[in-house]
């Protein structure tokens, strides 16, 4: 029987993937990576649940990560088709170009 990893190598391993997704979504200007990154955001949300619940012998975060999951989902059908359409309209996804939402 193997030895499980301690909780703070998720838990570290979770701030960094978070960090990254932040730091894409400040830096990068196109949409769809911008899009890609606040998934990475949402996983590494999801892996710090799954560390907690396994912890504490807990299904509560496991349940949580399902509905993180499903409101992804619908975010990712909703997100791409709003990015789609934003593109066959302006021929760009770059955030700096786009100013249709605006007021």
């Amino acid at each position: 029987m193997t030895a499980a990893a301690p909780i703070g190598y998720y838990l570290a391993l979770s701030a960094m993937l978070f960090s990254i997704g932040a730091l894409g979504v400040l830096t990068r200007r196109n949409a769809i990576v911008m899009f890609m990154c606040i998934e990475l955001m949402l996983n590494a949300a999801n892996l710090a649940f799954v560390a907690f619940a396994r912890q504490l012998v807990s299904v509560d975060g496991q349940v949580i990560v399902f509905f993180v999951m499903t409101v992804a989902a619908a975010e990712a059908a909703v997100g791409l088709a709003i990015i789609i359409a934003v593109f066959r309209h302006r021929q760009t996804v770059n955030a700096d170009d786009l100013r249709l939402l605006r007021w």
